[in-house]
C-alpha cells in the first residue's frame, strides 16, 4: 500500500526505531549524510548500507539488507529509481516494514513489489522533512 497522507506517516515515523539507510554517503554534504545524522540526533537506530564502506556516523556499514543481522522498520532509500525494484526485493526478502523511496526516487514496480510482500510504501519524500514537520512540529 502507499501510504501518502501525513497521518499515515506520522504513524510510521512514530512507531518506527531502525532505518537502514540505503546508499549512505560518507559525504557530509550529501543529502543521505545529513538526513542519517539527523534522524540518529532524534532516536532512530540507523543501519547504514553501502557496499563501498565498512562504517559510517560512528556504525557498521552493511553491503546490502540482506546482510544486516537485525530487525528493520524502515529501509530509507537513497538510490536512483532504476535500483529500486531490486531494494524492494531485499526489503521484502529481510521483513521490513516500510520502503522509503527518498525525494526524486519514484518506482511503481518497487511499490508493487513491496506493497505484494507486505510493506507500506512511501515514495518521493523525506523522512527528514517529514519528521521535522510532523513528529517535531
Amino acid at each position: 500500500m502507499i501510504v501518502a497522507d501525513d497521518a499515515s506517516i506520522a504513524r510510521i515515523l512514530g512507531e518506527s526505531r531502525s532505518i537502514a539507510v540505503v546508499g549512505l554517503s560518507p559525504k557530509p554534504e550529501r543529502p543521505s549524510h545529513g538526513v542519517a545524522r539527523y534522524l540518529l540526533g532524534v532516536g532512530y537506530r540507523i543501519i547504514p548500507v553501502n557496499p563501498g564502506q565498512r562504517q559510517l556516523l560512528g556504525l557498521t556499514c552493511y553491503s546490502s539488507l540482506i546482510e544486516v543481522p537485525e530487525p528493520i522498520d524502515v529501509v530509507d532509500c537513497f538510490r536512483r529509481s532504476e535500483d529500486m525494484p531490486a531494494l524492494a526485493e531485499q526489503a521484502v526478502a529481510v521483513g521490513a516494514k516500510v520502503l522509503w523511496m527518498q525525494l526524486g526516487v519514484i518506482s511503481e514496480e518497487a511499490a508493487a513489489i513491496a506493497a505484494a510482500g507486505g510493506l507500506q510504501v512511501v515514495m518521493d519524500r523525506c523522512t527528514k522533512i517529514e519528521h521535522a514537520h510532523l513528529i517535531r512540529g
